[in-house]
């Protein structure tokens, strides 16, 4: 990254509070429930300082991949469709398969890998990937890479 920044993905519930006042006062000024940063701050219980200290370092990760290619990691049980229902979900979420290797299941599991490209018109990429996590049968997922 050329200004050296470093990012990583973490989960909501390792994310320390302020930090998510900060989003939630963003996304209130972002549509217009709150018209100043005194305001939007007030309302989620930081002060402006936290905000402003903040501000351009916190972002919902939908915001960031438009327009990426993500490589997922899936370990789940071999069930007969299982890995359609995965693809749907992709699909509902109008993002664009690239690749799909699925290793040959070994004692009931299957390992998934699966590239995806973010298009414009796909919707959060944060609840696909929660959408993803919560059907039975997926024991696992990580993203492995974001190009």
């Amino acid at each position: 990254m050329p200004d050296g920044s470093k990012y990583y993905v973490v989960k909501e519930k390792a994310v320390p509070e302020v930090l998510m006042k900060v989003v939630e006062a963003k996304r209130l000024l972002e549509t217009g429930r709150a018209s100043t940063v005194q305001e939007a701050a007030d309302a989620v219980g930081i002060s402006r300082s936290s905000f402003y200290k903040y501000k351009e370092d916190i972002f919902p990760f939908r915001d960031t991949v438009k327009g990426k290619n993500f490589t997922f990691l899936l370990q789940m049980h071999d069930e007969p469709g299982l890995l359609s229902d995965v693809l749907h979900v992709v699909a509902d979420y109008h993002a664009n398969i690239l690749t799909i290797h699925q290793s040959i299941p070994t004692n009931g599991v299957a390992m998934l890998t699966l590239s995806v490209e973010v298009l414009p018109s796909t919707g959060d990429i944060s609840s696909m990937i929660e959408t993803i996590e919560s059907k039975e049968g997926v024991q696992y997922l990580k993203i492995l890479a974001r190009e």
